[in-house]
């Protein structure tokens, strides 16, 4: 908050500290690909699809940007405030308390940290321990790549959290499951701590009958099934009519066998469920049904084959709870009105997908529907632009990051008015006494429109003010050769006594 100087040297130490996170990630790319493989039997080429890739993005895009983002922004200005200085300065908020999830445990732990870092917050890091060997290996690397003083890990569970959520903080990003999301809230709450939640949901996929269906069950195939069904905005369960869902089956039947073989058990791009009780918890959400693929599960390994149940009831127990597994119900629906109906009667989901060629059937999804996202005709993909914000809404979170997101969510816009001391007859209005003649002045002020100085505005000022200033010049030209040349028309001396 100080002069230009000390932004100038704060603004170089988060550089200094982003290119290093940056390093830690290229150097180290093996040995987080060997503790995610622990975790969830991740294979290297998904480790560097799913996660790091996109961090890198997310760092390379704040060291280009940071200049733009943290530099004081010009707004709108009023008649009485057209000579002052009127912006927004970004400030870090303090410091950040930044709760992991051990699904993408490098993405969903860092990624809030370079927005953090960006802001010029300091950040207390709390990897999962449920993906303990990515949670020691952060821990054992950020010390050596980062201020350790600034970005200290603290590890630990359920106990470590809830001290660490006892202390105040300036901000709390918590990304994870609704239930514990609630708790981090009231927790936040006692000190009138702002938060990010990003808490998943059930995620709905919508499909017309006019579209490609093989196209459509490979897409779905693959943002269901990838990491073992265990991601936030993977499709949770599938709408459509009867007829779709015969095509759907046969569909995503081919598709698995083009994705992991006969046996995804011994496919290196099929994952593992996280714990055992876990594992457990999706079995339990399976009882009942007969699969129409997939159902088998060894404990030992913690693995669940890719299965797809049909004909779901909508008051079942696995349609309402977050699946967060390999588990793809699929749910019969009339038409287009009665999916938006079933969305609709549920909470607000983190994110909604609508395969359709009918651009009035996008709209109408789109405008009668409410989730944190949307994507049409592709499921995940939206989370990889740093330009779109990635959060929730109502039940699956609030608050949203990426790119220059996180940024302005780990900053505080401080609004900024300095006026001079000088004209001080334009504020006379609005001094006591008051009379009617007053009163209209300062309202005919107070209601005049604003003018965005940093927009079309100046452009078209200090347009025409050139152009003045060279019509001006080339008048005096002319004026001066006429005079040299002792003109003696009667019009153009007029002009010149005029002027000189």
């Amino acid at each position: 908050a100080g002069g230009s100087m000390e932004r100038q040297a704060a603004t170089r130490f988060r550089l200094q500290q982003l290119h290093a996170l940056l390093k830690m990630i290229t150097e180290r790319e093996t040995d987080i690909a060997t503790a995610l493989k622990q975790d969830l039997n991740r294979s290297q080429y998904d480790t560097s699809l799913l996660e790091l890739t996109g961090l890198e993005n997310e760092i390379k895009l704040a060291i280009d940007k940071l200049s733009v983002w943290a530099a004081p922004r010009a707004v709108e200005r009023s008649i009485l405030t057209l000579s002052d200085q009127v912006y927004v300065r970004p400030q870090p908020l303090g410091v950040v308390l930044i709760i992991g999830a051990w699904n993408y445990p490098w993405a969903l732990t860092l990624g809030p940290l370079v927005g953090a870092i960006a802001a010029g917050n300091a950040a207390v890091v709390k990897p999962s321990e449920l993906s303990e060997c990515s949670s020691l290996l952060l821990r054992a690397l950020l010390p050596r790549y980062l201020d350790k003083d600034l970005y200290p890990v603290v590890t630990g569970g359920v106990s470590e959290t809830q001290e660490l959520l006892r202390q105040r903080w300036d901000h709390v990003f918590y990304t994870g499951s609704s239930s514990v999301g609630r708790l981090v809230m009231e927790a936040a709450a006692a000190h009138l701590t702002p938060v990010t939640l990003e808490l998943g949901g059930k995620s709905p996929c919508y499909i017309h009958s006019d579209c490609n269906i093989r196209v459509v069950a490979r897409r779905i195939t693959w943002g269901k099934f990838v990491n073992c069904g265990q991601t936030c905005i993977a499709p949770d369960y599938v709408l459509c009519e009867p007829s779709v869902q015969n095509q759907l089956i046969d569909c995503i039947r081919l598709t698995l066998l083009e994705f992991y073989g006969a046996d995804p058990k011994s496919s290196p791009d099929y994952g593992r469920i996280i714990n055992q009780r876990h594992f457990n918890r999706i079995l339990s959400l399976m009882e009942g049904y007969v699969p129409v693929i997939g159902g088998q599960s060894d404990a030992s390994q913690r693995y669940i084959a890719p299965t797809v149940l049909r004909d779901v009831p909508p008051q079942s127990r696995l349609m309402q709870e977050e699946i967060f597994g390999p588990v793809l119900p699929l749910v019969a629906v009339s038409d287009i009105d009665d999916a938006i109906r079933f969305i609709n009667e549920r909470e607000k989901p983190l994110a909604l997908y609508v395969f359709c060629t009918d651009q009035k059937g996008i709209e109408k999804m789109l405008e009668e529907t409410t989730s944190g996202g949307v994507l049409v005709n592709d499921v995940l993909m939206h989370y990889t632009l740093s330009s779109l914000p990635f959060g929730g809404v109502g039940h699956s979170g609030m608050g949203s990051y990426h790119g220059k997101h996180s940024f302005e969510q780990l900053s505080h816009m401080r609004s900024c008015l300095v006026r001079s001391l000088a004209m001080e007859s334009v504020n006379l209005s609005r001094y006591p006494p008051q009379d009617r003649r007053r009163a209209r002045r300062a309202r005919m002020a107070m209601r005049a429109p604003l003018i965005d100085m940093s927009r079309r505005t100046f452009v078209w000022a200090v347009s025409a003010t050139v152009i003045a200033v060279v019509l001006m010049v080339t008048l005096v030209v002319i004026l001066l050769i006429a005079a040299g040349l002792n003109c003696t028309c009667w019009y153009w001396r007029g002009i010149y006594n005029y002027f000189w």
